[in-house]
Order: C-alpha cells, then sequence, then structure tokens
C-alpha cells in the first residue's frame, strides 16, 4: 500500500500547486485525477485565460512554476472599470514601485506549467486518468481504492476536484448555491491597436464585458474577452460567424483598440454561485472551486484558489514543526477559520456586483457612474479595492508574499 502525507483528489491548478508547494516543505502527496493530460492540454479544450493576481504569482515564484510561464504572460500595468461606456470611470493603477497588479495567463500555459513542476516534484506522486472508487475517511487516516486497482492512504484528505466536487458531497457538507441568468462567452481576438497592458471591465445591464491583455503572437495584438450574456442569448451568440460576432463585440468596445480579428475559438459555460458553509471535516480540507465558486466578474476565481493553498500549507507545515497530525483537527480548525471569512466576503462582494451592476434603467446608471468616480478620488478607499485585487487583503500566508512557510 502506498502512503503519503495528503491525499488530493483532483489535479487542477489549485490542485497541482497544492502539491508542489507541499513538496517545497517536505510534506508528500499523492495527487489523483481522471482526466487525460494530452486532452487538458491542448488548445482546444479550454479557451479561457486567468489574471494572476500579485499575491498568488509571488507564490508561484516561491514554489518554482513562475519559471515555467516565462514569456508566456501578460503584465496588468491598469485596470479601468466603467458602467458602459459613457464617462465616470474607476482606474486601479501601481503605486511608484509597485510591480504589476497582475498577470494574464491562457489557463492551457498555467495547466501545463503546474503539471510538468507537479510531476517533477519528488514528494508528489501524480496519478492521472485514475479516479478513487471509493474512500474512506477515518479516525487514525485516510484509505481509498483506485480505479487502477491499488490500495493508497494517507494522513488527510483534499478535495480539490472543483465545483462539483464528490468529495464534499460524500461528507454532506451544507452548500449555499444559485444560478445566474447568464452564461459566460469566452475567446480571444486580435486588434489594431496595442491594449498597452491594461485590462478593462465595462458593465452593462445585459452583464459585464472583460478585455483582458494577452502576449501578443505572430499574427499581432491580442486579447482575452470574457462576455456575459443572458443564458436564452448564448446559443444565438455561438452561432454568430465570425464577422457577425466581432460586429457585436466591436459594439461592446466602443472601437478603442480598432479593427477587431482573427477571432480565437469560442466556449462558453453558465454561470453560477456556490459556497460551502464548512471546508473542513474529519480528516478532509476543500480548496478551490470545491470550497467555492464565484461570479468572474472580478477575476478572483483561481486566485482565491492559490489563496487556499497559501494558507493550507502554511497550517500543515507550522503543524508538522509542532510534531502533530496532518489531519488533527487543531489544524483543519485553523485553516476553517483562516479562509471562511476571506472566501465568504469575496463571495459576497461579486455576487453584490453583479447584480447591482445588473440593474436596469437611468437613474441605477448614473448612480453607478458617480459612485465609480466617487472610489476614483477617494485613496483609502481606492487603495483597499486595490488591496483585494492584488490577493494582498487580510491575514496573508507567507507564500503569499514570495517566501516559504
Amino acid at each position: 500500500m502506498t502512503q503519503a502525507d495528503l491525499l488530493i483528489l483532483g489535479g487542477g491548478l489549485v490542485g497541482s500547486a497544492l502539491a508542489i508547494a507541499l513538496d517545497k516543505h517536505g510534506i508528500s502527496s499523492i495527487v489523483v485525477d481522471f482526466a487525460d493530460p494530452e486532452v487538458i492540454l491542448a488548445a482546444a479544450h479550454d479557451g479561457r485565460a486567468s489574471a494572476i493576481a500579485a499575491a498568488p504569482m509571488r507564490m508561484l515564484e516561491a514554489i518554482g512554476v513562475a519559471e515555467r510561464l516565462a514569456g508566456k504572460g501578460c503584465p496588468i500595468q491598469s485596470i479601468r472599470v466603467s458602467d458602459g461606456l459613457e464617462p465616470g470611470k474607476l482606474d486601479f493603477d501601481p503605486l511608484d514601485g509597485e510591480g504589476a497588479l497582475g498577470t494574464m495567463f491562457e489557463n492551457r500555459h498555467l495547466r501545463a506549467a503546474l503539471m510538468a513542476a507537479a510531476n517533477d516534484a519528488p514528494l508528489a506522486d501524480v496519478r492521472m486518468k485514475t479516479r478513487a472508487v471509493s474512500v474512506e475517511r477515518g479516525e487514525h487516516g485516510v484509505t481509498a481504492l483506485l480505479s487502477s486497482g491499488e490500495t493508497v492512504s494517507a494522513r488527510l484528505l483534499i478535495g480539490a476536484e472543483g465545483r462539483n466536487s464528490p468529495t464534499r458531497d460524500a461528507a454532506h457538507l451544507n452548500v449555499a448555491r444559485w444560478t445566474y441568468d447568464h452564461s459566460a462567452i469566452v475567446t480571444s481576438l486580435h486588434h489594431e491597436h496595442s491594449h498597452e497592458n491594461v485590462a478593462f471591465e465595462i458593465f452593462y445591464p445585459q452583464g459585464p464585458f472583460a478585455i483582458l491583455p494577452l502576449v501578443d503572437d505572430a499574427a499581432g495584438h491580442r486579447s482575452a474577452i470574457v462576455w456575459s450574456v443572458k443564458r436564452h442569448e448564448e446559443a444565438g451568440m455561438m452561432k454568430l460567424s465570425e464577422r457577425g460576432f466581432l460586429a457585436e463585440a466591436e459594439k461592446k468596445m466602443g472601437g478603442f483598440l480598432g479593427k477587431l480579428g482573427p477571432l480565437g475559438p469560442r466556449f462558453s459555460h453558465p454561470l453560477g454561485f456556490h459556497h460551502a458553509a464548512t471546508i473542513t471535516a474529519q480528516r478532509l480540507a476543500l480548496v478551490g472551486d470545491a470550497a467555492h465558486g464565484i461570479h468572474p466578474i472580478a477575476g478572483q476565481g483561481v486566485n482565491v484558489g492559490f489563496r487556499d493553498v497559501a494558507a493550507l500549507v502554511e497550517v500543515l507545515v507550522e503543524g508538522k514543526r509542532l510534531g502533530l497530525d496532518m489531519g488533527d483537527a487543531q489544524l483543519l480548525a485553523r485553516y476553517q477559520r483562516w479562509r471562511s471569512l476571506d472566501t465568504f466576503m469575496v463571495s459576497v462582494a461579486t455576487d453584490a456586483l453583479t447584480h447591482l451592476f445588473g440593474i436596469p434603467g437611468k437613474t441605477a446608471h448614473a448612480a453607478r457612474r458617480f459612485g465609480l468616480s466617487a472610489v476614483d478620488k477617494v485613496p483609502a478607499l481606492k487603495n483597499w479595492f486595490m488591496a483585494e485585487a492584488r490577493g494582498e487583503s487580510g491575514a496573508t500566508p507567507r507564500l503569499l508574499h514570495g517566501e516559504l512557510a
């Protein structure tokens, strides 16, 4: 029977990052994921891109992943938020001496770098194209029967399978959830003028429209698009010709990036919200989307998951130094306390923004424009929002400062 300190079910972005970070601290793990690497690393698998905030980026540097992403990320030097294309905006710019607010990566590059680093980590035993047939959590440890026929054991089980986590459901952890009447259409497109490393979040009553800077390629300047549309409009938008889709996109963008095209592959997925009331149980901890799933309106999804990783690693490392069992209830309680308030506040804030900017009417539109302009002129409030965007608010773990725990 193969043994490790942790058994991680789910080897996606967050699960892989956790295994790598644990390895850097001398903690072993077995990572189990049913996905086929050749499929999930293909360009056609996932057209999404992620804005990795400054603090999680420091964690990726500390655990040796950032070097594998060299040349693949586009720094975000400024974020501009507006209600439609009319005056009344909110700009976020780094202060003198500060680095970029974040870095944009295509998910396929992130996934490839994290999977390669996990495979190279001596203390991470990665089992792809494998699933846990059965899992038993007991007083003294965790045992799992894998689809390969092998039985593995660990001190602590990690649920990192994403929104529909079977591990979370098997533990009967209560989850608040609802769906939005929106779907996100995700693609990339080329444009005539440079994005100048600026990310744009343009709010419309129909849903937010985000333009996120990507690195240029041989065809020229390029950005990722996250376009929130009403659920009943999704099929029609996906069926539009490239010319028709670009024409609709140009209306949303106001032409400030010049001529658009060519267009990359389009992907769509329904938008929803879920938040687990408790993210721990006996010898179990949840990370990433298994614990919380939020609207992409603020681009914080994977960043919240990386903050889970940083906090959990610090808790486990300190427990190890004290000679505690990796699955000790005291350690899990500390992780629960550390992450529950932060994830709840981020979840509530993004949900509130979604509803606030979805209110139609001239009065609501004028109030939002006034609010954005007001925040733009109040340094203390603006700095608070910037700290949230960077992932630096609250009690931040050492990994988010770029230091090993």
